[in-house]
């Protein structure tokens, strides 16, 4: 019989169409399409065990030892997965790496249980490439920046618009030394295809957060990059008491409700404060050691506050961080980019900013 495929089309994407991703667990983790199962054929030890055979003796023997290796009960539980799966979703749609070999006989083996399903023609790699195509194309749309001081809730103006692309998000980080998330980084290809992912159906303007090129694990691919670096923006101004009310909602309370879900109390507890101390001694060199040495004075001090419930008084570290450090550092990049800097539309306060977001991109 013929084995229906369908186009690699970013449709498939914006459609969030059930995707099953029938690679081995460790090609998944290292990047997927966005909203793809992992319901492997193979899993790690078999797909090296047939690399191996695919390179020393070629592609039949290789297909004989997978077949040897997946089968009986391991190809029926292979197959009730898949069945599983498109029980509930009945649109899902298989693919492979390349749309070949594995992805069609995961479907030859489902249209024997009696179930047909299409594979994405040319598979992960070429749905890749049209998600990549995408960025590159959003790099010739207009867009302004929104930029200001730590604290000054840009993250939360960017997810305000409609055309608002929330960088941090897609790197599953805050973009500084202390942003680091409970759950896993993401991985760079996993970056791109989300950000990717958001970019479909913007056609038009696009507002961004200042940030550096590397937000945790992930850089912004290039062309992005560079039309970040050249588009216009809006700074917002906000005083010092205003902004470590954000900063202590976003890296303590948030954090630790973060933490808190996912290990329990006690334990988020232990690993959220762990976290925070080690961001502050990751800027050791730069802090200096008689500084550093005072704010992890006034951390610990504010945890054991904190721990009988006073959270506000994080603000005794986080306030000198701010005016001894990154408030200097932000300084010290606009003064660099004196001559080469871009147009600045508008600066003021988050509201009136906000504001200005929103006529720029009317």
């Amino acid at each position: 019989m013929t084995l229906a495929t369908v186009p690699a089309s970013l449709n498939l994407i914006a459609q969030t169409t059930p995707l099953i991703d029938v690679r081995a667990p460790v090609e998944f983790v290292q990047g997927s399409l966005p909203g793809a199962v992992n319901l492997p054929l193979m899993v790690d030890d078999e797909r090296h065990q047939v690399g191996i055979a695919y390179k020393q003796h070629g592609q039949q023997v290789a297909i004989g030892l997978g077949e040897r290796l997946v089968s009986g009960d391991t190809k029926r539980a292979r197959v009730d997965a898949w069945l599983g799966y498109v029980a509930r979703q009945p649109d899902a749609i298989i693919y492979c790496f390349r749309g070949g070999l594995r992805s069609q006989i995961a479907q030859q083996w489902l249209a024997d249980a009696g179930i047909n399903r299409p594979r994405i023609d040319g598979g992960w790699k070429a749905m890749r490439q049209r998600l990549c195509q995408r960025i590159d194309e959003a790099s010739s749309q207009p867009m302004l920046v929104v930029a200001g001081l730590t604290g000054c809730a840009k993250t939360t103006l960017i997810n305000q618009l409609s055309n608002g692309i929330d960088l941090e998000a897609f790197a599953n980080h805050k973009g500084s030394a202390f942003g680091r998330q409970p759950e896993e980084p993401t991985t760079q290809i996993d970056f791109e295809h989300a950000l990717a992912k958001r970019l479909i159906g913007l056609t038009g303007s696009l507002v961004v957060e200042d940030e550096s090129r590397q937000i945790g694990n992930a850089n912004i691919p290039l062309t992005f990059w560079h039309a970040l670096q050249r588009a216009p923006r809006i700074r917002i101004e906000m005083p010092l008491d205003w902004r470590l009310e954000q900063l202590r909602r976003d890296y303590i309370e948030a954090l630790e409700q973060r933490y808190t879900a996912r290990y329990g109390p006690q334990e988020g507890w232990q690993r959220m404060r762990l976290q925070l101390a080690n961001a502050l001694e990751r800027l050791a060199k730069r802090l200096g050691n008689a500084r550093l040495q005072r704010l992890q004075r006034l951390q610990g001090m504010a945890f054991d506050a904190h721990a009988l419930g006073n959270i506000q008084a994080h603000e005794a570290w986080l306030a000198p961080l701010l005016t001894e450090y990154y408030d200097p550092l932000y300084r010290y990049h606009l003064e660099k980019q004196r001559d080469n800097r871009p147009v600045e539309l508008h600066v003021g306060d988050w509201e009136s900013c906000l504001e200005a977001a929103r006529q720029w991109s009317a």
